[in-house]
C-alpha cells in the first residue's frame, strides 16, 4: 500500500509523492528516490542533519530518539517542528503527512 505525502522543496514547489509503506524506507530515502535535494550524508545514522525537515501538519509520528534529539540540539534552522528524514519510517499513519525541506547548511 502507497500512502500520499507531501514535501515542500527549498523553491517552495510542493511535490506529492506516493510513498510505498511495505519496503522499510524512511522520509531521507523517498526524497532521494525522487531526487529532492536531501543529501542524507551519515546514511541515515542520524549523525548529520542534511535530512532535517518541518513537519507542517497533525499526523501521528514515531516519538523522537536520543541520537535525534541530539543531533537537532547542535544543527542549523532547527525549529520546534524539526524532524530528521532518516528518523521517521514510511508506514499508512503517515497518509496525509505534509512536509518541508529545511535550508541547506
Amino acid at each position: 500500500m502507497d500512502v500520499l505525502i507531501k514535501i515542500k522543496d527549498r523553491e517552495g514547489v510542493i511535490h506529492e509523492l506516493q510513498a510505498p509503506t511495505d519496503m522499510a524506507m524512511n522520509i531521507m530515502e523517498l526524497c532521494k528516490a525522487y531526487e529532492l535535494p536531501v543529501e542524507g550524508t551519515c546514511g541515515g545514522m542520524a549523525m548529520c542533519a542534511s535530512c532535517q525537515c518541518y513537519v507542517l501538519n497533525d499526523v501521528a509520528l514515531p516519538e523522537m530518539g536520543d541520537d535525534e534529539e541530539a543531533m537537532l540540539s547542535e544543527a542549523f534552522y532547527v525549529k520546534s517542528n524539526s524532524r530528521l528524514g532518516c528518523q521517521i519510517p514510511i508506514t499508512e499513519s503517515l497518509e496525509g503527512l505534509e512536509l518541508e525541506l529545511a535550508p541547506e547548511n
